[in-house]
């Protein structure tokens, strides 16, 4: 059974940075591409970042571009999203997601349809 567990989140100031965790089990973390999405309420579910297996190949949203930086540890079997100068504007509940596909970051990873298995969520949340 494949399980994506987040963590990290919580309650911040405009300004701080934080650190989201996924941890992965139940499959062959090496070979899956992983995604970062976010959905704020009453929004749909927005990409965010993505990573290749081999952290060969990244791809961000142009909104969190130059704030937020997505990397991986196969043998940890973890992906992270490192945030700095958060904004009111990120807040949202963050999922992250697995693909089992090989290969580069591409298009289609940047749409929910394009992800496997899915997380259940970290809450981010930015006081102005």
């Amino acid at each position: 059974q494949v399980q994506l567990v987040e963590s990290g989140g919580g309650l911040v100031q405009a300004g701080a940075s934080l650190r989201l965790s996924c941890a992965a089990s139940g499959l062959t973390f090496s070979t899956y591409l992983m995604g970062w999405f976010r959905q704020a309420p009453g929004k749909e579910r927005e990409f965010v970042a993505a990573i290749s297996s081999n952290s060969g190949s990244t791809a961000y949203a142009d909104s969190v571009k130059g704030r937020f930086t997505i990397s991986r540890d196969n043998a940890k079997n973890a992906v992270y999203l490192q945030i700095y100068s958060l904004k009111p504007e990120d807040t949202a509940v963050y999922y992250c997601a697995a693909d089992r596909r090989v290969g580069p970051v591409v298009v289609h990873n940047r749409y929910v349809t394009g992800y496997d298995y899915w997380g259940q969520g970290t809450q981010v949340t930015v006081s102005s």
